[in-house]
């Protein structure tokens, strides 16, 4: 078994990470909390609570009576992060900054200053998480290796943002609230007096866009380039917009004078235009078949996956979907094909396809495109009995 004495608790200045700071000195760890910053305030044009947090964060640490630190991870962030967005946005991909933020921040550049800088035997967060070594690592085995498992409360649970950590990560990583409902942890914040933090909206959304429209943020840092929104089914152009950086598939359209709302269905970079929907049922929207690029398992490669090529599971590629069964393929060249069980909407490029087989989060793999829409297969199907000339 692992001796764990020093543990580095990432706090944030919310009633998560506050509590497992908490339950960790009750533990009798020697515990250090540190917040990290990844955006610098002194370029933030919008609302951004930062710097409340910092303080916040702080607050948690002298009332629970350890060392409190900040930890500067901008230049990491904007290089392994958010140069990435753009340059996803730019693609005309939508990707997922907090996939992204725990695979090279907070379960890397952090890990390494925990261990480096700091003696630490191991970290702590505040995500709503479980894994197979116990919530203190008390059922370490390096042998066996780690699995990353659902929190108990199915509402919040996180795994979904934590599908890209790697395994030595997670070996050294403690969950203590991935075994509580959410409900139990504010009881608790109550009982040890973090009423100041009990206080606090939950954060949503990403801190460095703060309370501004998106598409005003991301213009920023990407010129406009205008181009059309092309109906898809009669190929009129029903409307213009500033850019493909600005929408994402599935996404409402404002388009003046229409006697039905349009919905993103794809975005074309070569000549900017944007095709588009009529309602948001369409069945353009949707499909029950996804390609992703090659994958990454947090434990290993499913055995059936391995020995056959193909492998059932459940999948999602948003946070808040529920679990849908899907059989995945892999390819000669080590990338996905997932074939879902019915078809769903909007399936996103550069969006994760998210694997769980029972109660464990398997891993994941970036969504490079959806397969051939329900719209397209009809229209194929008509055409096949059309007579030749």
């Amino acid at each position: 078994m692992k001796i764990i004495k020093k543990v580095i608790s990432a706090v944030s200045g919310g009633i998560d990470s506050a509590v497992s700071t908490y339950l960790l000195k009750a533990k009798g760890y020697e515990v250090v909390g540190v917040y990290m910053q990844n955006w610098d305030l002194l370029n933030e044009k919008g609302v951004c609570t930062a710097q409340n947090d910092i303080a916040d964060a702080e607050w948690i640490c002298n009332k629970i009576g350890i060392p409190f630190h900040i930890v500067n991870f901008v230049k990491e962030y904007w290089i392994e992060v958010f140069s990435n967005l753009i340059d996803d946005y730019e693609s005309g991909l939508t990707p997922n900054p907090d996939i992204l933020c725990n695979k090279r921040i907070k379960f890397d550049a952090f890990l390494k200053y925990a261990f480096e800088d700091q003696g630490a035997d191991c970290i702590s967060t505040g995500h709503y998480a479980q894994t197979s070594y116990g919530s203190y690592l008390e059922k370490y085995d390096a042998d066996k290796g780690v699995h990353l498992l659902k929190a108990k409360d199915s509402l919040k649970d996180q795994t979904f943002f934590l599908s890209q950590i790697s395994q030595n990560a997670l070996q050294r990583t403690m969950f203590p609230i991935g075994c509580m409902r959410k409900s139990d942890v504010k009881k608790l914040a109550e009982a040890i007096h973090l009423e100041q933090i009990l206080k606090k909206k939950e954060s949503m959304g990403i801190c460095f866009i703060g309370s501004r429209n998106f598409q005003d943020f991301i213009s920023e840092y990407i010129l406009a380039q205008p181009g059309n929104f092309v109906d898809i089914e009669s190929g009129e152009i029903v409307g213009r917009h500033e850019g493909v950086h600005q929408w994402t598939v599935g996404q409402r359209c404002r388009i003046g004078g229409c006697r039905k709302p349009y919905f993103v269905v794809e975005k074309d970079t070569k000549n900017q235009d944007i095709l588009v929907a009529p309602g948001t049922d369409h069945p353009a929207l949707f499909t029950d078949l996804v390609f992703t690029d090659r994958p990454h398992w947090i434990h290993s490669v499913p055995l059936p996956l391995e020995a056959d090529g193909l492998f059932d599971c459940h999948f999602r590629f948003q946070h808040t979907h529920r679990l849908l069964q899907c059989k995945v393929c892999l390819t000669a060249a080590g990338r996905l094909v997932v074939r879902l069980v019915k078809p769903l909407r909007a399936i996103t490029p550069g969006q994760y396809a998210v694997f769980y087989l029972n109660e464990e989060c398997l891993g994941s793999a970036r969504i490079l495109h959806p397969g051939p829409s329900q719209f397209m297969l009809e229209s194929l199907k008509s055409k096949a009995f059309l007579p030749c000339c």
